[in-house]
């Protein structure tokens, strides 16, 4: 059986710019596969040359076997796809403009409404639906455009950001909805860089940074592949240098400790460590910093997260990404408004 989606060494530029230098990963039937990305690492783009927006340079796009740009026609049958920005006529309601949009794939009536008046109460529209969407909250918007995307129930459901602006109420509907899509066979296609929405869906995971897929698996594996447990310590507020150093060198002396960084802000160093799991390693680091005499502020431990496999495949967290691109356009805006 044909992969849902089949992604090999796929390239697109624009001018000199290479939004897509390499990319390659499959997606299987049935499953939530999570692309994970700061923005401006080539997620959107990818998601445009698969939904036939915008034309490869190179590389094979197939959605179950068939080919994205040489049967675009056919592809687009297969695949629903909701973009990341809501386009939604606001003088229409949201069962006109469901019934608008099965027009546009020439559903017949009796079918169509019978879709229609499915997807209203799975996606809880019911008291909305003869409102205005131009009525609508972000919310209400989100799944109305969710309920215009499935409407001619494809194979392979395409989410470019699919919460991002919604409030938590919002997001826990919309999350619910696509485990209840997985269930039913639906193939989902997740573009995110909501750390929590990728590790709470995802089935699979495929981190992109700079046009290239850096790392894949399933959230559980991509995490276990680090090793051992995660410490944030701080000592005490405003500690100084040497002190975090002290600390530093002290507790790489343990025989479970694998790693331990001083992270230094304006504020306060603090120690990040990477430890065997066992039960007694929060009291045995504690005991050795009391006999020490180095006080503790605060300690906590958890499980390796995507962000630290981020961190581990690309040098930096998720965040940091985001405010390093989130500077650059600053820059980048600034350059040509001086310009003009």
């Amino acid at each position: 059986m044909a992969a849902a989606v089949n992604i090999q060494n796929l390239s697109k530029s624009y001018g000199n710019v290479s939004a897509v230098k390499d990319v390659s990963f499959q997606v299987e039937q049935g499953e939530i596969f999570g692309l994970l990305g700061p923005n401006g690492a080539g997620k959107t783009t990818t998601i445009r040359c698969l939904c036939t927006l915008a034309k490869p340079d190179s590389g094979t796009i197939e959605i179950g076997g068939v080919s994205v740009v040489e049967q675009p026609r056919e592809a687009r049958k297969r695949l629903g796809y909701v973009a990341q920005e809501v386009a939604l006529d606001p003088v229409l309601t949201g069962r006109e403009l469901l019934e608008l949009q099965a027009s546009l794939y020439h559903i017949p009536k009796a079918e169509a409404r019978q879709r229609i008046e499915v997807l209203l109460e799975i996606l809880d529209l019911n008291s909305y639906a003869d409102k205005k969407t131009g009525t609508y909250s972000g919310g209400l918007k989100r799944r109305i455009d969710l309920a215009a995307g499935l409407l001619h129930q494809p194979e392979v459901l395409i989410l470019d950001e699919p919460t991002v602006g919604l409030d938590i109420e919002s997001r826990v509907v919309v999350w619910d909805f696509l485990r209840q899509l997985r269930a039913s066979g639906t193939t989902i296609l997740i573009t995110s860089h909501y750390l929590e929405e990728v590790d709470a869906l995802a089935d699979r995971v495929g981190i992109i940074d700079r046009g290239l897929v850096i790392a894949e698996g399933t959230p559980t594996d991509l995490k276990d592949r680090l090793g051992g447990d995660r410490i944030v310590l701080r000592i005490r507020e405003f500690t100084p240098l040497p002190e975090a150093e002290k600390a530093q060198q002290m507790l790489c002396e343990l025989p479970f400790v694998q790693e331990a960084i001083v992270n230094s802000t304006s504020s306060a160093n603090s120690l990040n460590l990477v430890v065997t799991p066992d039960r007694d390693v929060l009291m045995t680091i504690q005991q050795a910093l009391q006999t020490a005499g180095i006080p503790i502020f605060g300690i906590s431990q958890s499980r390796p997260s995507l962000d630290d496999v981020y961190l581990a495949a690309t040098g930096k967290t998720l965040l940091d990404a985001e405010l390093s691109a989130a500077s650059k356009r600053d820059l980048k805006a600034e350059k040509k408004q001086s310009m003009r």
